[in-house]
């Protein structure tokens, strides 16, 4: 069954009932979509010398190995999800996804990773590479440098054996299971 109206302003409360009740099933395969979402960072290696999913995989991998908790490595794992819809505005994109679920430090980390990654190869394509002093004072600057610096960049290692996505399905379902702050929650 189906809301029955024309215009949002026509909606009526017993249309919201159906279909908060709807979304709220929808809300609950948000896994399964970021999951399938994922799956299209395979095989694009866009010129790096690991695909894309593998590069976001052995960042996970890298954080969890550091003893990093659930949420800060689902980060890890997703901060490039942004790549296959936002090609100039992937840190965007993902830091989107995830505000909903994670902290203010988590966010701000995703969202500013690309420029704190450019401190590694802004110079050699015209950029200016310290880009990210411009944040130098901001709270999580440290923690971006740290992620940068331990687990984005050294996550493009082609002699490591292939990770499966699956290792971290659980830890991302828990992560996704209810937003910390949305304007549709009171």
């Amino acid at each position: 069954m189906n809301a029955q109206f024309k215009k949002m302003s026509e909606s009526t409360k017993e249309d919201w009932e159906l279909i908060r009740t709807q979304q709220a099933e929808f809300g609950e395969k948000l896994p399964d979509r970021i999951l399938d979402h994922m799956m299209l960072l395979s095989g694009d290696y866009g010129g790096f010398p690991v695909d894309r999913l593998q590069h976001s995989l052995q960042t996970a991998e890298l954080a969890q190995k550091d003893g990093r908790d659930d949420e800060y490595i689902i980060c890890a794992l997703l901060h490039d999800i942004g790549d296959s819809l936002g090609t100039t505005n992937h840190p965007d994109v993902a830091a989107t996804i995830l505000e909903p679920f994670v902290s203010e430090a988590n966010y701000w980390m995703i969202k500013h990773h690309g420029i704190f990654q450019g401190v590694n190869f802004f110079h050699h394509i015209g950029l200016d590479r310290n880009m990210r002093d411009q944040f130098k004072d901001h709270e999580h600057y440290a923690r971006t440098e740290e992620f940068i610096e331990k687990y984005d960049d050294p996550a493009f290692d082609s002699s490591l054996p292939k990770l499966e996505l699956s290792k971290f399905e659980p830890m991302l379902r828990r992560v996704f299971a209810a937003p910390k702050k949305s304007i549709y929650r009171k």
